[in-house]
C-alpha cells in the first residue's frame, strides 16, 4: 500500500495542471483575468435569483429530488452546475464518473475559468476504494481554488447544495454562534443531524412524531422506520446508535 500511495505521489507531483488553473504573473494572464471577470459580472446579472440555478446537464440527478426547502430552476446560460448565489457555485462530481473520466474535470474548470469567488466542488463518494481519487481531486481543488465538499449519498448532496443557498446571505458570525445560544429544539436537531444519513427534515420528523428526545430513544425499530421519510435503513441506523456505550 505505501508504493502504491508512493506512486500516485509521484504521479499527482508530476501532473499537467491545465493553464487556466497553473498561477501565472505574465500580461496575458492579466488580461485573461479581466476578461473572466467582465464575463463572470455578465453572467451574475443573468442568475441573481432566489432560486438555485440549475445546469440542464444535471438533468436526472438523484440528488435534486432532495432539494425541498429551495426552489431551483433549470438555467443554460450558466456554467456551473449549480449557482447558489452571486458570487457561489457548485460543481458536482462522482468519484465513479471520475474513475472513468479522469479528464472530465480539467474540461469544467477550463469552461469556469476564474469565475465566481466561491467555488465548490461537490464530489459524491460512490466507490468503497475512494483514497486515491481523492486525493487526486484535492491536489486539483488546491491548485484551483476550490472549495472541496464530500457527500456519501445523493440525498446528502442535495441538502450540501440547498444549504448553501438557505444561508447565502447570513453572516459568518451567525453561522458560528455559540450553542449557548440556541433553544433546546435546536440543539436535539443539531444532534440528530450529526448522525450520518440523518438530515434537519429527518429530524424535525421524528421530534414532530416522538414529540421528546426520551420517547424517540425508547422507540422501536417498526416505530421509526414508519415515520414518513426515515425509512427502514436509517431506523437501523438509529437504533443502533442509541444502543453503543458512550465510552468505549
Amino acid at each position: 500500500m505505501e508504493d502504491l500511495d508512493d506512486s500516485m505521489n509521484d504521479l499527482l507531483a508530476n501532473m499537467d495542471i491545465p493553464e487556466d488553473i497553473q498561477p501565472s504573473t505574465s500580461k496575458s494572464s492579466e488580461s485573461s483575468k479581466e476578461t473572466s471577470q467582465i464575463k463572470a459580472q455578465n453572467e451574475v446579472k443573468l442568475i441573481t435569483s432566489a432560486k438555485i440555478q440549475v445546469h440542464s446537464n444535471q438533468r436526472g440527478n438523484p440528488l435534486l429530488k432532495s432539494i425541498t426547502n429551495v426552489p431551483w430552476e433549470y438555467n443554460d446560460k450558466i456554467v456551473p452546475d449549480y449557482v447558489v448565489g452571486k458570487h457561489a457555485c457548485i460543481l458536482f462530481l462522482s468519484i465513479k464518473y471520475h474513475n472513468l473520466k479522469p479528464d472530465y474535470i480539467h474540461e469544467r474548470l477550463k469552461q469556469l475559468g476564474k469565475n465566481y469567488e466561491l467555488r465548490i466542488l461537490l464530489v459524491h463518494a460512490d466507490v468503497k476504494e475512494c483514497h486515491n481519487p481523492l486525493k487526486h481531486l484535492t491536489r486539483i481543488c488546491l491548485l484551483a481554488d476550490l472549495t472541496l465538499m464530500l457527500a456519501w449519498s445523493y440525498e446528502e448532496a442535495g441538502k450540501i447544495v440547498e444549504n448553501y443557498k438557505l444561508y447565502e446571505n447570513v453572516s459568518a458570525e451567525k453561522l458560528m454562534e455559540r450553542q449557548d445560544d440556541m433553544d433546546d429544539y435546536q440543539k436535539v436537531i443539531n444532534a440528530l443531524t450529526s448522525i450520518k444519513s440523518v438530515n434537519k427534515t429527518d429530524a424535525a420528523t421524528i421530534l414532530t412524531n416522538f414529540g421528546t428526545l426520551e420517547n424517540l430513544v425508547k422507540a422501536s425499530e417498526n416505530q421509526l422506520a414508519s415515520c414518513i421519510g426515515l425509512g427502514p435503513k436509517k431506523a437501523t441506523q438509529l437504533i443502533k446508535l442509541f444502543n453503543e456505550p458512550f465510552l468505549k
